[in-house]
């Protein structure tokens, strides 16, 4: 099992630095009664966490992703 990097942490901390409050007041107006801002804001906060991570494993890495815009590759 490959464990996280540093800039994979840093990407999670950032991430969650938004996510929580956002979070917060979706879970404060679903309490409330205000349901669709609140479902609307838990999505957010959702999609702000695994959005990023998922976009990253589909490219594999920045790297991969730029090498392959290109239209050669070494060794070709």
């Amino acid at each position: 099992m490959k464990l996280p990097g540093l800039l994979s942490m840093i990407q999670m901390g950032s991430g969650l630095i938004f996510a929580i409050p956002l979070g917060l007041v979706g879970f404060e107006f679903l309490t409330t009664g205000r349901t669709v801002f609140g479902i609307t804001f838990l999505g957010l906060a959702a999609a702000m966490l695994f959005l990023p991570e998922y976009i990253v494993r589909r490219i594999v890495t920045p790297r991969d992703w730029v090498l392959g815009l290109l239209p050669f590759r070494r060794g070709d």
